[in-house]
Formats: C-alpha cells, sequence, structure tokens
C-alpha cells in the first residue's frame, strides 16, 4: 500500500520554498517509487509482536520506538483521521540517520491494526513489513 502525505518536518523544509515541485514532477516520482514497490501488497504479515512498557497512547516526542531492532525517535503523535467512533492515530519517527517512518493503528484495536511505514521520496509513505514493535 502507498500513501501520499507531506510529513510535518518536510513541510517545515519546504515552506520557505519559492517554487514547488511541478505536477509533472511529481507523478514522475510518483511512478519511479511504485515502480520500485511493485509486487508489493497490502496483505503484509501481521504477525507483529507488540512489547509495550506503558499504553501506546501515551507515547510522546522524544520517547524510543525500536522495530525490528531499529531504534527511532518520536517525533510527532496524533490523529491522522478521526473516524466517529474510532480514531486512526500515526506516530511520526526518525532513525539516526534522518530516515521518517511512521507507525500507524486503530486506538480501538492497536494489536490488530499496527503498521509500520517507510517515507520513500518526499511525500509517500510506503508499508513495510515488521515482526516486532516495542517502546
Amino acid at each position: 500500500m502507498v500513501t501520499k502525505k507531506i510529513s510535518k518536518k518536510k513541510a517545515e523544509k519546504c515552506a520557505g520554498c519559492e517554487k514547488g515541485i511541478s505536477e509533472k514532477e511529481l507523478d514522475k516520482e510518483l511512478d519511479e517509487i511504485e515502480e520500485k514497490f511493485e509486487g508489493g501488497s497490502d496483505d503484509v504479515d501481521r504477525e507483529i509482536t507488540i512489547k509495550a512498557s506503558k499504553p501506546i497512547s501515551q507515547i510522546k516526542k522524544g520517547d524510543k520506538i525500536r522495530v525490528d531492532g531499529k531504534e527511532l525517535s518520536v517525533d510527532e503523535h496524533y490523529v491522522l483521521i478521526d473516524h466517529g467512533t474510532t480514531k486512526e492515530m500515526a506516530i511520526e519517527a526518525f532513525d539516526k540517520d534522518d530516515k521518517d517512518y511512521q507507525i500507524r493503528y486503530f486506538n480501538d484495536q492497536v494489536e490488530r491494526t499496527i503498521d509500520f511505514y517507510e517515507l520513500q521520496g518526499e511525500i509517500m509513505f510506503v508499508k513495510k513489513p515488521c515482526k516486532k514493535i516495542e517502546w
């Protein structure tokens, strides 16, 4: 699954830009990313082990999260979409190389819905398989 989104950090970096990316350049970048991940599936293995030191709702900026042993620093934790009876949440994080990631979940079914995404290019988060998430 490929999702289009500009992270807050990337938006702030671009805020001072006089000229944004053209629609043609954007389409080209999206095509290149989709080709790179062609054959990917939304049916990513759901066997994700969660090791929590506190409720996920208490994760905040500056906290550390480990995904398959890779340490990430939390940048932001927010409601991505409010569906009324449930909320789709996003935790934005980055690694020591400043690569951006997201952990997404529904607040009423964390274990069943948690997914890990990696930012590809400037605006697309691509779902990545993972086995273990801990905080």
